[in-house]
């Protein structure tokens, strides 16, 4: 059997990518050893700028999953009864000025709906053997649950499937990286008594960190480190905690207040941060976890999964088509997003380092400082913009367009500002740059000879004396004075 694409792995990461390809008009599979989608929580915090780019799927898709979750917008992180800092979400530059809350079940749900409307299922109990890449495609051989074995040609193979990546391993890719030897618990469980809104709450103690994440009602997502490992570092190296134990370790840490209750999920994991160096090998790609993995801190890492989709996808369709010249395209999606991952394992990484920082002298001069620097209105937009990933550009990106910049808005690999009465750019069947220019000069000849990956119809610029670009993602490619029209030419000259 032939497909465009075979994708390996239905998480949100998996399937977000099935979907962006689905409705870009590409043929896919997408399998999963799973019997079912998971019933756990999981990865529960879905940010801004994953949210924008839902937007193109359709805003009753984005509406869907808003449905769903929680609205959360603060976070504050606490030391006993002290608020050494709160980050206020409502001053987001971004239609969603707040972090939803909601259960990676959940997330897999709306997604595989929203896969289901281009007539896509996910193939359960069905495993990737081994698979071998040419200069033409992909051949593939999956193993069904009875055993059968299924020969499967596809252009493109994407590995979707974890920090255990069989497509990774296959590859022979290193996951370079380290771990940290710190044993965490995690626990979903019933909590009255908590007072205020539903915010996400961070309570640095001498004993370690504790962290609450509102999911619904009385629900609550509970982590905590629980010292130095004691053995081998794993998932499972220490028993899930119990109810006494997490009402003690909230009593020492917490608010001193609340009473857990009606455990939903009682979980043990250690923290591994690790990525690979290259996204990409010929036809076979890695995304998500498959290609890096790092601290919960800050819940980026479903996030930035799916954005490593987003990225992908349009490329991929771009040149499934044959609309763009593939080589560079497809090379810069390792670029850009393998930098993105760099940083966020750096950010994550820096922010557990300091929340289980031990010794009373340092745990005081962390807090100190910490409340002295993030009481600055600057730092804590930064640091809003930098979580809810609105932060996110690719300033060294290679389908950045040189020479002619402007000097005002956005610049070239950075995310366009998002207008609400406009349609979100890449929300057609096909992916399309938009050009936000006011109309004239080679308009007509770069709509006649760029037609198949421009948006048809122009959009008010970000400035008036400037044009600007924007990719099929809305990230920007190009930005030159107004009626540079050589300089649009030149760029679809480059790539297309």
């Amino acid at each position: 059997m032939k497909t465009n694409v075979l994708i390996v792995g239905a998480g949100p990461v998996g399937l977000t990518m099935a979907g962006e390809l689905a409705r870009y008009g590409l043929s896919v599979r997408i399998v999963d050893k799973n019997a079912a989608r998971t019933d756990k929580s999981k990865a529960l915090v879905v940010w801004a700028r994953t949210l924008e780019l839902m937007d193109r799927m359709g805003s009753q898709w984005t509406d869907s999953f808003v449905s769903a979750g929680l609205k959360v917008v603060g976070a504050n992180i606490r030391s006993g009864s002290d608020q050494i800092a709160h980050i206020d979400l409502t001053h987001l530059d971004s239609p969603y000025k707040f972090v939803l809350m909601l259960a990676q079940s959940e997330t897999e749900r709306l997604l595989e709906e929203h896969l289901g409307a281009f007539g896509v299922r996910v193939e359960r109990q069905l495993e990737l053997n081994q698979f071998q890449a040419t200069a033409d495609g992909v051949s593939c051989t999956l193993v069904h649950s009875d055993g059968r074995q299924e020969a499967v040609e596809a252009d493109w193979l994407i590995g979707c499937d974890g920090a255990h990546s069989t497509v990774r391993h296959q590859l022979g890719m290193e996951f370079q990286g380290s771990i940290l030897l710190n044993d965490w618990i995690l626990a979903d469980v019933h909590l009255d008594g908590i007072a205020g809104p539903p915010e996400i709450n961070i309570y640095w103690h001498s004993e370690g960190v504790l962290a609450l994440f509102p999911l619904e009602n009385t629900r609550y997502r509970i982590i905590a480190d629980v010292g130095e490992s004691s053995g081998s570092i794993g998932e499972g190296n220490r028993p899930a905690p119990t109810l006494d134990e997490l009402q003690r370790i909230l009593d020492v840490r917490g608010p001193g207040q609340g009473r857990v209750s009606n455990p939903v999920w009682l979980s043990t994991f250690s923290i591994n941060e690790r990525k690979v160096s290259d996204y990409r090998s010929g036809r076979v790609f890695l995304a998500g976890d498959a290609a890096h993995v790092h601290s919960p801190a800050g819940g980026q890492g479903m996030n930035t999964g799916m954005q490593d989709a987003c990225n992908l996808a349009w490329k991929l369709a771009l040149a499934a088509k044959g609309f763009c010249r593939p080589e560079a395209l497809l090379d810069s999606y390792s670029i850009e997003r393998s930098h993105i991952a760099k940083l966020v394992l750096e950010a994550t990484g820096k922010a557990t380092t300091m929340a289980v920082l031990k010794g009373g002298v340092k745990q005081a001069i962390r807090n100190h400082l910490a409340s002295l620097i993030l009481g600055f209105p600057p730092v804590k937009r930064e640091i809003g913009e930098l979580l809810s990933e609105v932060a996110v550009a690719y300033s060294e990106s290679p389908l950045n367009a040189s020479g002619a910049h402007f000097h005002e808005g956005p610049k070239p690999g950075h995310r366009a500002p998002i207008r609400a009465d406009e349609a979100a750019v890449g929300s057609g069947p096909t992916p399309r740059f938009a050009l936000f220019a006011a109309p004239g000069g080679m308009l007509p000849t770069l709509q006649d000879k760029y037609g198949k990956i421009l948006e048809p119809a122009l959009r008010k610029p970000f400035h008036d004396d400037g044009l600007w670009l924007v990719r099929p993602d809305g990230y920007v490619a190009l930005s030159a004075k107004a009626g540079d029209w050589e300089a649009v030419e030149n760029y679809f000259h480059t790539i297309s």
